[in-house]
Protein backbone atom coordinates (compact mmCIF):
# COMPACT_ATOMS: atom_id res chain seq x y z
CA UNK A 1 0.00 0.00 0.00
CA UNK A 2 1.58 3.51 -0.88
CA UNK A 3 1.41 6.39 1.19
CA UNK A 4 -1.14 8.01 -1.02
CA UNK A 5 -3.68 5.28 -0.68
CA UNK A 6 -6.44 5.76 1.58
CA UNK A 7 -7.70 2.81 3.93
CA UNK A 8 -10.94 1.68 4.61
CA UNK A 9 -10.69 3.11 8.02
CA UNK A 10 -9.55 6.56 7.41
CA UNK A 11 -11.85 6.66 4.41
CA UNK A 12 -15.12 5.85 7.09
CA UNK A 13 -14.03 9.20 8.95
CA UNK A 14 -13.36 11.23 5.96
CA UNK A 15 -16.47 10.39 3.91
CA UNK A 16 -19.37 11.79 6.36
CA UNK A 17 -17.30 15.33 6.14
CA UNK A 18 -17.71 16.00 2.91
CA UNK A 19 -20.02 17.94 1.30
CA UNK A 20 -23.09 16.30 -0.94
CA UNK A 21 -22.57 17.59 -4.77
CA UNK A 22 -26.16 17.15 -6.10
CA UNK A 23 -26.49 15.19 -9.14
CA UNK A 24 -27.38 17.97 -11.27
CA UNK A 25 -24.89 20.80 -10.33
CA UNK A 26 -24.38 24.63 -10.94
CA UNK A 27 -20.75 25.83 -12.20
CA UNK A 28 -20.06 29.12 -13.90
CA UNK A 29 -23.67 29.59 -14.40
CA UNK A 30 -24.48 26.68 -16.46
CA UNK A 31 -26.56 23.84 -15.16
CA UNK A 32 -25.70 20.50 -16.21
CA UNK A 33 -27.99 18.25 -18.41
CA UNK A 34 -29.23 15.11 -16.67
CA UNK A 35 -26.63 12.52 -18.00
CA UNK A 36 -24.82 15.11 -20.19
CA UNK A 37 -21.23 15.31 -20.13
CA UNK A 38 -18.85 12.49 -17.84
CA UNK A 39 -19.19 11.00 -14.93
CA UNK A 40 -18.16 12.24 -11.55
CA UNK A 41 -15.20 10.81 -10.13
CA UNK A 42 -15.62 9.40 -7.48
CA UNK A 43 -14.91 10.97 -3.72
CA UNK A 44 -12.79 8.65 -2.92
CA UNK A 45 -10.34 8.67 -5.59
CA UNK A 46 -10.15 12.29 -5.86
CA UNK A 47 -8.95 12.53 -2.06
CA UNK A 48 -6.07 10.17 -3.02
CA UNK A 49 -5.28 12.30 -5.56
CA UNK A 50 -5.33 14.99 -3.30
CA UNK A 51 -3.12 13.22 -0.34
CA UNK A 52 -1.14 11.94 -3.83
CA UNK A 53 0.25 15.65 -4.45
CA UNK A 54 0.47 16.43 -1.25
CA UNK A 55 2.78 13.66 -0.20
CA UNK A 56 4.64 14.07 -3.41
CA UNK A 57 4.45 17.75 -4.27
CA UNK A 58 4.07 17.62 -8.08
CA UNK A 59 1.76 19.91 -9.70
CA UNK A 60 -1.80 19.64 -10.52
CA UNK A 61 -1.41 19.05 -14.10
CA UNK A 62 1.37 16.30 -13.56
CA UNK A 63 -0.85 13.52 -11.18
CA UNK A 64 -1.36 10.42 -12.60
CA UNK A 65 -4.06 9.50 -15.01
CA UNK A 66 -5.56 7.26 -12.62
CA UNK A 67 -6.89 9.80 -10.07
CA UNK A 68 -8.59 12.00 -12.89
CA UNK A 69 -7.57 15.19 -14.11
CA UNK A 70 -5.89 17.55 -12.51
CA UNK A 71 -8.26 20.14 -12.76
CA UNK A 72 -10.66 17.77 -11.34
CA UNK A 73 -9.42 17.07 -8.43
CA UNK A 74 -8.05 20.99 -8.02
CA UNK A 75 -11.67 22.31 -8.27
CA UNK A 76 -13.13 19.68 -5.69
CA UNK A 77 -10.11 20.39 -3.38
CA UNK A 78 -11.41 24.09 -3.79
CA UNK A 79 -14.82 23.00 -3.36
CA UNK A 80 -13.88 21.27 -0.19
CA UNK A 81 -11.84 23.73 0.97
CA UNK A 82 -14.93 25.93 0.96
CA UNK A 83 -17.04 23.84 2.95
CA UNK A 84 -14.36 23.88 5.68
CA UNK A 85 -13.65 19.91 4.95
CA UNK A 86 -10.14 20.30 5.90
CA UNK A 87 -10.53 22.28 8.93
CA UNK A 88 -13.28 19.81 10.09
CA UNK A 89 -10.75 16.89 9.37
CA UNK A 90 -7.60 18.70 11.47
CA UNK A 91 -9.64 19.10 14.18
CA UNK A 92 -10.71 15.83 14.26
CA UNK A 93 -7.56 14.01 14.07
CA UNK A 94 -6.72 16.46 17.18
CA UNK A 95 -9.28 15.00 18.82
CA UNK A 96 -8.64 11.87 18.56
CA UNK A 97 -4.98 12.49 19.25
CA UNK A 98 -5.27 13.88 22.33
CA UNK A 99 -7.91 10.94 23.50
CA UNK A 100 -5.29 8.63 22.44
CA UNK A 101 -1.92 10.46 23.43
CA UNK A 102 -3.39 13.47 25.23
CA UNK A 103 -2.27 16.93 24.36
CA UNK A 104 -1.04 19.00 26.82
CA UNK A 105 -3.16 22.43 25.87
CA UNK A 106 -1.83 24.52 28.66
CA UNK A 107 2.20 24.04 27.69
CA UNK A 108 2.12 26.64 24.55
CA UNK A 109 5.84 28.04 23.27
CA UNK A 110 6.73 30.47 21.05
CA UNK A 111 9.91 30.70 19.74
CA UNK A 112 11.37 34.17 18.63
CA UNK A 113 14.44 36.48 19.10
CA UNK A 114 14.23 40.22 19.24
CA UNK A 115 17.69 41.91 18.79
CA UNK A 116 19.84 44.43 16.92
CA UNK A 117 21.67 42.25 14.22
CA UNK A 118 25.04 41.69 14.67
CA UNK A 119 25.99 43.16 10.77
CA UNK A 120 23.57 45.47 10.02
CA UNK A 121 24.00 49.13 12.01
CA UNK A 122 25.03 52.57 10.00
CA UNK A 123 26.21 50.49 6.76
CA UNK A 124 23.02 50.03 5.76
CA UNK A 125 20.47 52.18 3.81
CA UNK A 126 16.76 52.77 4.19
CA UNK A 127 15.86 51.45 1.01
CA UNK A 128 15.87 47.29 0.76
CA UNK A 129 17.95 47.64 -2.18
CA UNK A 130 20.23 49.73 -0.83
CA UNK A 131 20.95 47.74 2.01
CA UNK A 132 25.04 46.80 2.77
CA UNK A 133 25.90 49.59 0.32
CA UNK A 134 27.70 52.62 1.82
CA UNK A 135 25.65 56.03 1.71
CA UNK A 136 27.81 57.39 -0.76
CA UNK A 137 27.36 54.67 -3.18
CA UNK A 138 23.42 54.33 -2.62
CA UNK A 139 22.82 57.91 -3.11
CA UNK A 140 24.50 57.58 -6.43
CA UNK A 141 22.24 55.06 -8.02
CA UNK A 142 20.27 57.96 -9.24
CA UNK A 143 22.70 59.85 -11.14
CA UNK A 144 24.74 59.18 -14.12
CA UNK A 145 28.23 58.36 -13.62
CA UNK A 146 28.96 60.14 -16.67
CA UNK A 147 28.77 63.82 -18.13
CA UNK A 148 27.82 64.43 -21.66
CA UNK A 149 29.05 66.70 -24.14
CA UNK A 150 26.39 68.92 -24.66
CA UNK A 151 23.73 69.14 -22.43
CA UNK A 152 21.00 68.90 -25.18
CA UNK A 153 21.34 67.56 -28.93
CA UNK A 154 18.83 68.84 -31.48
CA UNK A 155 17.67 66.79 -34.34
CA UNK A 156 20.55 67.86 -37.27
CA UNK A 157 22.61 69.66 -34.92
CA UNK A 158 26.09 68.58 -35.15
CA UNK A 159 29.22 68.60 -32.57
Amino acid sequence: MHSWQVSEELWARVEPLLPKRPLSWRRWGKKRKPGGGRPPVPDRLVFEGIIYILRTGCQWKAVPPQFGSGSTLHLRFQDWERAGVWRKLWQKGLAEYDELEGIMWRWQAADSAMGKSPLGGEATGANPTDRGKKRSKAARLNRRSWNPAFARRNRGQRA
